[in-house]
């Protein structure tokens, strides 16, 4: 489960011999007179354009909706109607994709109607409303009733009897609890980094980020993992503890396969057209509102005998993945009883796998996922070959 968003960090590129950076970049090097530095306004607004759907059937909105007592923001992009709507729940809790689903999603739009979804306490939702008003929600059960209130709102206001629900990481917990609800509301639940057992989840993440350092003679990463041994232990679970256990399972690949850091798509989002700074900035505060609120409930959640669905699922697991355990993953995925399912492995992923390989994850989404809609007639038509 990722835990912990990083910190957005100063950004500094050359584009075609233009300088984009932060505020805080300092001078390019030799460049030339021609070179000059645009705002973050400047740089959003090249990237909404080339993003903007033209197309006469598509849909493009950013809204906010009244949902749970609250305004929570959806965007809503896809190139055609007529096909059918993917809601993502975002991980976290509190890391929302919205900010950097411009890096990845382009494609998906051709084939979805894609809805990302700020959660309670997250990004613009926690922007829009105070800690007040948010706070009585924010327990797992009010979170996944603003989920169910979610899907009941997109299939009222855009005319869909069922709809895909992809969960990712902490929004697997959502995912599975209304699949095992609504399996009614959706052609499929699809879990990306599926959540099974927080316990097990954090000692086998721990117990990987230990004996890679150890492995690695890595002294600093040694001692700050056995000071909070036994992990996860029997007292109540701590901010300070879950972040050690995270900073060295992701710093040796267990979050992106073969990356360090946190760092890799924190500075995407420092480009998000879909962000105001202030939406920005909420990201940090959000985090930490919500992991107040929901850390020491998540520690038990327990899915090993939620093993009967009576919709279809679809498991996307990396065979890298140390934040949530691809080893539980697998294993739940064997006992589970469904109208059909089917598990996909990626090999050069961990935690991230759209972004780690997106091509791949597109692949499966359209061979795997859409036939279960287009079997419904709930798809546009596929073009014209001769």
């Amino acid at each position: 489960m990722r835990w912990l968003t990083a910190t957005c960090c100063g950004l500094f590129l050359t584009l075609s011999g233009v300088v984009v950076g932060s505020a805080a970049a300092r001078e390019a090097p030799d460049a030339g007179e021609s070179a000059r530095t645009l705002s973050r306004q400047e740089v959003t607004g090249v990237l909404a354009q080339s993003r903007r759907i033209v197309s006469p059937n598509g849909i493009e909105e950013l809204r906010k909706v009244r949902i749970g007592g609250i305004d929570q923001w959806l965007s809503v992009r896809g190139r055609d109607r007529r096909n059918p709507i993917l809601l993502v729940l975002h991980g976290g809790p509190a890391s929302p994709f919205l900010p950097i689903a411009y890096t990845y999603q382009s494609p998906w739009e051709d084939y979805f109607t894609v809805v990302q979804w700020d959660q309670r306490g997250t990004g613009k939702t926690y922007a829009s409303n105070s800690e007040a008003q948010m706070a009585p929600g924010m327990t797992i059960e009010g979170m996944a009733d603003d989920a169910s209130q979610v899907v009941q709102y997109l299939r009222r206001h855009y005319g869909k009897q069922k709809i895909f629900l992809l969960g990712h990481s902490w929004g697997t917990v959502l995912g599975t609890m209304l699949a095992q609800r609504h399996p009614e509301w959706f052609h499929a639940y699809i879990g990306v980094g599926q959540v099974v057992n927080v316990r097990r989840n954090e000692a086998m993440g721990y117990d990987f980020a230990l004996q890679q350092a150890r492995a690695h003679g890595n002294v600093e990463a040694v001692k700050a993992l056995e000071g909070i041994a036994p992990y996860p232990g029997d007292v109540p679970m701590t901010i300070g503890r879950i972040a050690v256990r995270s900073k060295w399972e992701t710093y040796y690949g267990g979050l992106a396969f073969g990356r360090d850091s946190f760092a890799f798509d924190a500075d995407a989002e420092t480009l998000s057209p879909d962000y105001s700074q202030r939406d920005l900035e909420a990201i940090g505060k959000g985090s930490l509102f919500t992991l107040h609120r929901l850390l020491q409930p998540l520690m038990d959640v327990d899915f090993d005998h939620t093993t009967q669905f009576a919709c279809p699922v679809l498991l996307f697991v990396g065979a890298h993945d140390q934040t949530t355990s691809h080893v539980l993953a697998e294993q739940w995925f064997d006992h589970l009883q469904a109208p059909w399912k089917r598990l996909v492995v990626f090999a050069d992923s961990a935690h991230m796998v759209m972004q780690e390989q997106p091509g791949r994850f597109l692949v499966h989404l359209v061979n795997d996922a859409l036939p279960l809609a287009q079997r419904a007639g709930d798809a546009a038509p596929g073009e014209t070959t001769r």
